[in-house]
């Protein structure tokens, strides 16, 4: 199994559009985070799906260890 890498140790501060689909990178690699740029390829780690509901402010996870994903829920604090 591929271990994700850290892209930061601290979450995204992202203004989400309602009705929108994110594809947030789970692997660490991709160069458009918090989102997904395909650089995941050959490995077994897949982006994860998000669907606002509503125009929003959100955290995702910088670093990619959180339980909660794709949000960020402190996990950077242990890293």
């Amino acid at each position: 199994m591929t271990d994700p890498v850290p892209a930061q140790k601290s979450p995204y501060e992202v203004t989400v559009e309602a009705g929108r689909t994110y594809f947030w990178c789970a692997c660490g690699l991709s160069k458009k985070q918090p989102f997904c740029d395909g650089s995941h390829s050959g490995t077994d780690i897949t982006p994860v799906k998000f669907k606002a509901e509503k125009a929003d402010n959100v955290f995702f996870c910088g670093c990619k260890a959180t339980e909660g994903k794709p949000f960020c829920d402190g996990s950077h604090n242990d890293l």
